[in-house]
């Protein structure tokens, strides 16, 4: 009888432990994640979660897409974008809650191809043009797509590659086209083929293009959420920095 009063005490006090350990009101975020941040975003919900219990539901997309439906009611609480532009406009628009914005990447633009050899350093290929195919993103949902141009344009190849660009409704789009050999070669983010073997690349110089500065915000919706602001501030902290830096962006 002292045995089984024993384990059954036992077995109380470990539950209580357990629960004092878990976090008192554990919640879940809505994040609208730009496309390009896939993967780093997986991995840092998943650490967000071991560490503080609350659960973010990531949705994917272009941050043109995703602004156009924030500012129409979707009811996201956070909104990491591929830009540092359509998070300000939320703040003045009021939809963004005002000094909650800030950068948590500065994303890497890269032409790749899955063909060996296709695509040299330096992207002497774009002025050869030795392929019928060239995907983006879309430049004007994009900012991925905007970089693309303006490297183009940098280089003076723009108007003679224009008949041969196909445009992905995302980055994610745009690297499915060259994954598929849809397109021969694309401007992708380096986060989506940093640890894809094989292939050609040439990892572009910032010189050739603006910053892909990519801002974070709360949004009104997520103003009374704890998740929503534990997420922020997870985002900001040392296990999401270094999950973001293995993806190949870089941090300020």
């Amino acid at each position: 009888m002292i045995t089984r009063r024993a384990s059954l005490f036992g077995l109380v006090l470990g539950a209580l432990i357990s629960l004092a350990g878990a976090p008192a009101l554990a919640a879940e975020v809505q994040v609208a994640v730009a496309a390009n941040f896939t993967e780093p975003a997986k991995d840092i919900a998943a650490a967000f979660a071991t560490a503080t219990g609350h659960k973010a539901i990531l949705s994917f997309g272009s941050s043109g897409q995703f602004y156009t439906q924030i500012t129409h009611g979707a009811p996201y609480e956070v909104f990491l974008s591929a830009d540092g532009d359509r998070p300000k406009r939320a703040e003045q628009e009021g939809v963004g809650v005002p000094g909650a914005r800030f950068t948590y990447a500065i994303g890497r633009l890269v032409l790749f191809s899955k063909t060996p050899g296709l695509v040299d350093d330096g992207g002497g290929v774009l002025k050869s043009g030795r392929f019928a195919k060239l995907s983006i993103a879309d430049p004007t949902a994009a900012p991925y797509g905007v970089a693309a141009i303006q490297t183009m344009q940098r280089m003076g190849v723009y108007e003679p590659l224009k008949p041969k660009i196909v445009q992905g409704a995302s980055i994610t789009q745009a690297y499915q086209f060259v994954a598929t050999g849809a397109a021969e070669v694309g401007f992708v983010a380096l986060s989506q083929v940093i640890n894809e073997p094989g292939g050609s690349r040439w990892l572009v110089p910032t010189t050739l293009h603006a910053p892909i500065d990519q801002q974070a915000i709360l949004l009104f919706t997520g103003q009374k959420s704890p998740a929503a602001k534990a997420f922020l501030a997870f985002l900001k902290g040392p296990q999401a920095v270094a999950i973001i830096k293995r993806y190949g962006y870089e941090v300020r």
